[in-house]
């Protein structure tokens, strides 16, 4: 009689769809899946809500999806996240429930609780809580016993389970699930940290090698470090008051960074405060990092990223190698694929902007990767042999399997600059330099497109629109005679000088097209010749060049050494293309403007910024390059 309801159910739901279909088949058939899902959801799972006691006498919400199907026994998944469990009411379920609904219907108990301090959770928040690895008394607390405690008294409290628990989360609950392998629960057979938030000055979200990330943390912050006096469901808005479409223009005007609080916080946004206060990688944020606490890890680890992830791409390439390196023995699996955040749990993924995958890789990754893991785990089901490295390699759109990251099979050489914007593996010969003037009140924009919220299109923009500006540096290969793969690590290493104290240097590898590339781009009239592809975009603040704790000024007119890590890439660059290098000094408004002048940037005033002169060396012993890995 139920199976009979259901497919009754489901004919009702392709009914009300049909109309849809005729003017927009693929809308309608999301929206057809959504409703299934949500039925399914109502029709199998009983949903509760708990308010768990922490050790120190705080109680977190948590809301609770148990299976109907009391016979069998069910692993727990649990999702510990800052940006609400809702819908709030035992009656009002989630559309979908898991990290994909693949786990609803394999049948799991899904948990999702409000982290301490946020939504309906008594308590204080604290961004990026520090782990306390000194726990003496019932009050210190923080998210790795704030999991254990919750793990605890689901254990005790749900009857249906098999004494499994399985953590995932993606982004901020990505650093949570981080978090719950520390000092893990015994229970906890595995983890899935996705695009975890890992260090928020050296490379997600909020800073990238110490240059501050203004347009997604202003955007972010203005909602997330809001104040809560009280539980509530509600979240605070995010600013919009900006008056134009464009954030070029918005962001130009709202001056230096100081001016946020003065026109717009007015000290009342507790996280950009503690920004503000802390312009160094001081003991604040070297607290704030889970990495040098991931040792004897005891759960499976499944860290996974995306490579086009416009906020988190740093933390899950650091979060496997700080496993990898304080916790050799721990199962631990890396997946990066052509997602940008968080795109592997909701998306085909076969195809981003302009650019094509040729296969439906986030099907791909949610049934063959993410579920047999688990599975695995959890469930005693068959090991997926996964192989350490998991790796979607771009340009050949591939799969690769690697017993290690970054590969064995491959090696570093240099692609340097040359006079006359040339880039090759050979090292020059000759001295030379290549300059240009950078001016605070005329910042190289990050994007083409007129906009106010960051979103990802940057990440695979076409990078033409930048290329033409006297004020970035462009140095191009001859058309590649064969394929030239890279798997790995990338770091810019830059030979400099300035007529200023400091500078940012922006650093973009890029894959060029052909002129007579395919007409292929899923965006109908795109000319494909040409193309350029931002492989990978990273900046550095040059007064941290030494230390990131400790910053000191560029010396006027003296050569200065500048490098920095621009995080890992897997891509092949096809025969018959190009790789081109970008060098600029900023990347408006994604990053702040630096002032060209050594001092406190946030507490900076119009007055202070400057126009510099920057030169880029390439000479025998000033050979400015960028460090990749070239797959043998």
């Amino acid at each position: 009689m139920k199976h009979q309801f259901r497919k009754i159910s489901l004919a009702l739901l392709m009914g009300m769809a049909l109309t849809t279909v005729v003017t927009d088949p693929l809308s309608a058939q999301a929206s057809l899946i959504n409703r299934a899902d949500s039925l399914y959801v109502r029709q199998h799972y009983t949903k509760l809500e708990r308010m768990i006691p922490m050790r120190d006498g705080v109680k977190l919400f948590t809301s609770i999806y148990i299976p109907k199907d009391e016979s069998k026994k069910y692993p727990i998944m649990l999702d510990r996240t800052p940006y609400s469990v809702a819908p709030y009411g035992e009656d009002k379920y989630k559309t979908s429930i898991g990290p994909s609904m693949l786990f609803a219907r394999e049948g799991y108990i899904i948990v999702y609780q409000d982290v301490r301090g946020k939504y309906m959770s008594e308590g204080d928040f604290v961004a990026v809580k520090p782990f306390n690895s000194n726990k003496t008394k019932p009050t210190d607390v923080d998210e790795s016993s704030d999991t254990y405690d919750t793990i605890d008294w689901l254990l005790k409290n749900l009857p249906t389970h098999n004494g499994k628990v399985g953590t995932w989360g993606i982004s901020a609950p990505g650093f949570y699930t981080t978090m719950t392998a520390i000092d893990a629960h015994p229970a906890l057979k595995a983890a899935s940290p996705q695009a975890p938030v890992t260090d928020w000055f050296m490379g997600d979200d909020r800073h990238h090698n110490g240059a501050f990330f203004l347009m997604g943390t202003f955007s972010f912050l203005s909602s997330y470090g809001a104040p809560r006096p009280q539980p509530t469901t509600q979240t605070a808005p995010q600013f919009s008051a900006f008056g134009t479409p464009d954030s070029y223009e918005f962001y130009k005007k709202l001056g230096p960074i100081k001016n946020v609080n003065e026109k717009i916080f007015k000290g009342t946004n507790a996280i950009w405060n503690e920004m503000m206060e802390n312009e160094t990688y001081n003991a604040f944020w070297q607290a704030r990092t889970p990495v040098p606490h991931l040792k004897n890890v005891k759960p499976a680890i499944l860290t996974v990223g995306g490579w086009f992830d416009q906020e988190d791409l740093y933390g899950p390439l650091k979060t496997f190698a700080g496993i990898e390196k304080n916790s050799p023995k721990t199962e631990n699996f890396l997946v990066m694929g052509p997602w940008i955040h968080g795109g592997w749990s909701r998306v085909k993924g076969d195809v981003l902007g302009n650019i094509r995958f040729d296969s439906d890789t986030g099907p791909f990754y949610r049934e063959n990767i993410e579920l047999a893991f688990f599975n695995h785990y959890l469930k005693d089901q068959p090991d997926p042999k996964l192989p350490k490295a998991y790796i979607f390699e771009t340009g050949s759109n591939q799969w690769k399997k690697y017993d290690a990251w970054p590969p064995k099979q491959s090696e570093e050489k240099n692609l340097y600059f040359h006079p006359n914007g040339q880039l090759s593996f050979e090292a020059p010969k000759a001295n030379s330099f290549m300059e240009y003037l950078s001016d605070p009140d005329k910042p190289v924009p990050f994007t083409s497109e007129i906009r106010n919220i960051r979103g990802a299109d940057f990440m695979y923009e076409d990078q033409r629109f930048a290329a033409t500006r006297p004020d970035v540096l462009v140095y191009e290969s001859e058309v590649l005679t064969e394929d030239v793969t890279i798997s790995g690590n990338v770091m810019a290493d830059l030979f400099v000088s300035t007529t200023g104290t400091d500078a940012d240097f922006v650093v973009k590898l890029i894959d060029v097209y052909p002129g007579d590339a395919p007409n292929n781009s899923p965006i109908a009239g795109t000319k494909m010749g040409g193309f350029q592809l931002m492989v990978r975009g990273e900046v550095m603040r040059s007064k941290f060049r030494k230390s990131f704790s400790k910053p000191e000024a560029l010396v006027p007119n003296q050569v200065a050494e500048v490098k920095f890590d621009m995080q890992d890439a897997a891509h092949c660059f096809k025969k018959g293309h190009k790789i081109m290098v970008q060098v600029q000094s900023s990347w408006f408004p994604l990053v702040d403007r630096n002032p060209q002048k050594f001092v406190n940037i946030y507490k900076a005033s119009e007055s202070d910024f400057q126009k510099a002169t920057h030169r880029v060396y390439a000479s025998p012993k000033q050979a400015s390059h960028v460090k990749v890995r070239v797959v043998k």
